[in-house]
């Protein structure tokens, strides 16, 4: 009886990733956080800097903690009622869990795009301009105009709306909606933007689209992106975090992670041998 020989799945590796900048101040210092969710330790002791206009990608399995620790930065955890965070994160060395904070003034300088595209039911006009409606960053219509049609030629998506500004938001397609809460979040002039599996949702050609505005922006903004693509990391950051089961393992310039990562378990995630 003849037999044959099992032959092991080649690792799924990363391509190489794109050339970095310099390292270059943190923007975003964290120190010792930790997550409880009622009896749940989801994030354990995390020490972590992020620099100043440039991509941070965080990658790990489902459940590790990335968007956890994502949701930190703008207090969304504040609005989940078993949530119990420790520790210190600082913007610009500024506590953002100093009870004296605004945390609307806040998450107004840190903006958040979600995995699902989530325009509001208005129009395309509409979903730029209510950020800074209610901030008041507009004295006057004219201004107003300025800053929607701003917004939408930073996230590349004037030319394919200028000439109906009227439509409904959700009208367009998937890739569209996505750039469109992204000029949502520019409108209101961030300093820092936060990305939860922007492109999960999207097919390959909006996903690239996306990324090639993430290159476009990121000399303007400090962009935190969360991504189960390890290929979408190494093409848009500069610097990666690798979580796992709520400790971040290991975190460095994203060509040292795929290239010769320090920690077995990064090494064993981006092989492919669990994920």
């Amino acid at each position: 009886m003849e037999t044959t020989t099992a032959v092991a799945p080649k690792p799924v590796v990363a391509p190489p990733p794109v050339a970095t900048q310099p390292d270059a101040a943190p923007k975003i210092i964290a120190r010792d956080v930790n997550v409880h969710y009622g009896d749940k330790h989801a994030l354990k002791n995390v020490t972590l800097d992020i620099p100043e206009k440039a991509v941070m990608a965080f990658i790990g399995p489902s459940g590790c903690g990335k968007s956890t620790f994502l949701r930190c930065i703008n207090r969304m955890n504040d609005t989940v009622a078993s949530a119990k965070v420790s520790g210190l994160i600082q913007i610009d060395d500024q506590d953002i869990y100093d009870p004296s904070l605004d945390v609307v003034q806040l998450r107004a300088r840190v903006g958040m795009v979600f995995q699902k595209p989530n325009p509001f039911p208005k129009s395309i006009y509409e979903n730029v301009a209510y950020g800074p409606r209610i901030h008041g960053l507009s004295r006057n219509k004219a201004e107003l105009d300025q800053i929607v049609e701003d917004s939408l030629k930073k996230a590349s998506l004037w030319n394919e709306v200028k000439d109906r500004l009227n439509d409904t938001g959700t009208g367009l397609s998937g890739g569209q909606q996505q750039r469109l809460c992204i000029a949502r979040a520019i409108a209101v002039s961030p300093e820092i933007i936060l990305m939860d599996e922007p492109c999960s949702a999207l097919d390959p050609i909006a996903t690239a689209r996306v990324e090639e505005l993430i290159e476009e922006i990121r000399r303007n903004y400090t962009i935190v992106i969360v991504t189960h693509s390890m290929q979408q990391a190494a093409r848009v950051s500069q610097r990666v975090a690798f979580f796992h089961l709520g400790v971040l393992v290991e975190t460095g310039r994203t060509e040292q992670i795929f290239q010769s990562p320090h920690d077995k378990r990064t090494q064993d995630y981006i092989t492919g041998r669990f994920g």
